[in-house]
């Protein structure tokens, strides 16, 4: 289903094919050849969201822009089931695994594989041709490809990257983080209910 969002709606090469229980919501550009799943979900949130050519989503895979991150998703990219990509670019020939999670501000470069269950953390590059191993994760600059077990140092690579900071402005030490988190995200994301269903 296809929806206009703050005034913009979803342009899809008519080469691409979307499943009809996949969800494609406003500043969208799907180019050609490209296959959209069942139950993707693939939302700009005011920022510009862009698929190149031959661009595989599957199920269930998240994808979403916002207003100082968009997406830009290069050509020939395959993204698993139950994968999520939030603001970030990603280059041509790259592989997301399922259950891979990029985050905002991160940038993939061309022919990397972030394999089953990995992690690209907020703003971080991975030059071309990296490999993120199953489960693993990688964080900051310069760049950190770490196992989970080595927590200490990628909770201390994410206390650099500012996670609250960055994505929503807040200052991590604020005492009542959570509360102004929601109610400030909430706000924005009430912005839907003026979506309308085209197509």
């Amino acid at each position: 289903m296809q929806f206009a969002h703050l005034g913009a709606e979803p342009r899809i090469h008519p080469d691409a094919v979307v499943a009809p229980s996949a969800v494609i919501s406003g500043d969208v550009v799907i180019g050609p050849d490209c296959q959209i799943l069942h139950g993707a979900v693939i939302t700009a949130e005011g920022g510009a969201l862009t698929l190149g050519s031959h661009v595989i989503v599957m199920e269930n895979a998240l994808i979403r822009s916002t207003a100082t991150n968009p997406v830009h998703i290069g050509d020939h990219v395959l993204i698993g089931p139950l994968a999520s990509v939030s603001g970030a670019t990603i280059e041509d020939e790259v592989f997301l695994a399922t259950g891979t999670r990029v985050f905002n501000g991160a940038h993939i470069g061309a022919r990397s594989d972030v394999r089953i269950g990995a992690i690209v953390h907020l703003r971080t590059t991975l030059p071309p041709e990296t490999v993120v191993p199953i489960g693993w994760v990688a964080v900051g600059a310069p760049l950190r490809i770490l196992p989970a077990e080595r927590h200490e140092e990628i909770e201390a690579a994410q206390r650099e990257l500012d996670f609250p900071g960055y994505v929503f402005g807040l200052d991590r030490q604020t005492p009542d983080l959570m509360v102004q988190l929601t109610e400030r995200y909430g706000r924005s994301l009430a912005r839907h209910a003026d979506d309308r269903p085209v197509g």
